[in-house]
């Protein structure tokens, strides 16, 4: 593969053969407390491995499956809590925006904007985060074929904006099925973006709960192995002290507890990858 452009979160540095970076938090923030008592958690592990961290949690689940699902603490109340995690614990922030309007809130706290997977083919939203000139994860979404991500791609950088990630989150696979197609990674790192692996929502089972999405953690950290192995330049995890407590992509989310280990894993294996690619 090709090399990549370097993206610049802070002082970390995403891409262009540096050490992986990881993407992790919450899926969704469920209270100032328990966000903050993850954040620092999360930054005490990656510290002692001397690996990067963004911190990554959502305002708002506007995609739910039931009128019930639980949404969070809305854009407003939500970017005072990543605020305050940026403020507290030290480390950048990175959340989802769902309308040109929130982009106008979300630019002045988050680190790093994100494109969720349902919403990449929304030309106004992603010309909108484009041009807060903020770094832009961008979802790949379970409907779009890697190759064609490149006129995502192409929005962002018609705005001027070369901060551009691109995450893999899984293929829809007939009815509530995802699959991983490693293909992927190289083909999307080929347009000479950072390349990022969800290893969290792409074991994800959407929709096959009841009214809500199911998952099986079971395989988060072979496929986390996997798409180190491929080379990434991100990886990204939703990660809860009590995944079967939380209150939103829990059956697809990694313990705290198991996040260590995991990490240590994914240390050896981007070290040695990352002399090949």
């Amino acid at each position: 593969m090709n090399k990549v452009k370097i993206v610049k979160v802070g002082d970390i540095k995403i891409g262009g053969g540096n050490p992986v970076v990881i993407i992790a938090g919450p899926c969704v923030i469920e209270g100032e407390d328990i966000t903050l008592r993850t954040a620092y958690k999360l930054k005490e592990i990656t510290q002692k491995l001397g690996m990067s961290l963004i911190f990554k949690s959502s305002y708002d689940k506007a995609n739910r499956t039931s009128i019930s699902g639980f949404r969070g603490p809305g854009v407003d109340e939500g970017l005072k809590i990543l605020q305050k995690i940026k403020d507290k614990v030290g480390i950048p922030v990175l959340s989802d925006v769902h309308t040109v309007e929130e982009v106008k809130k979300a630019k002045n706290v988050l680190d790093v904007i994100q494109i969720p997977a349902f919403l990449c083919r929304q030309t106004d939203l992603i010309v909108a985060a484009g041009k807060s000139q903020k770094p832009i994860n961008v979802k790949k979404g379970q409907f779009i074929a890697p190759w064609d991500v490149i006129h995502i791609v192409e929005k962002i950088r018609s705005t001027g904006n070369e901060q551009i990630l691109l995450t893999e989150r899984g293929t829809t696979f007939g009815y509530n099925q995802l699959v991983n197609d490693m293909r992927s990674l190289p083909i999307m790192r080929d347009f000479g973006y950072p390349v990022v692996y969800d290893a969290t929502h792409s074991v994800q089972m959407p929709s096959a709960g009841d009214a809500c999405s199911s998952g099986d953690a079971r395989f988060i950290p072979y496929l986390a192995r996997a798409a180190v192995a491929v080379g990434i330049d991100a990886l990204f995890m939703e990660v809860h002290e009590n995944p079967k407590h939380a209150l939103c992509d829990g059956m697809n989310s990694l313990s705290l507890e198991k996040f260590p280990y995991i990490l240590d894993q994914i240390k050896k294996i981007d070290l040695l990858i990352k002399e090949f690619i």
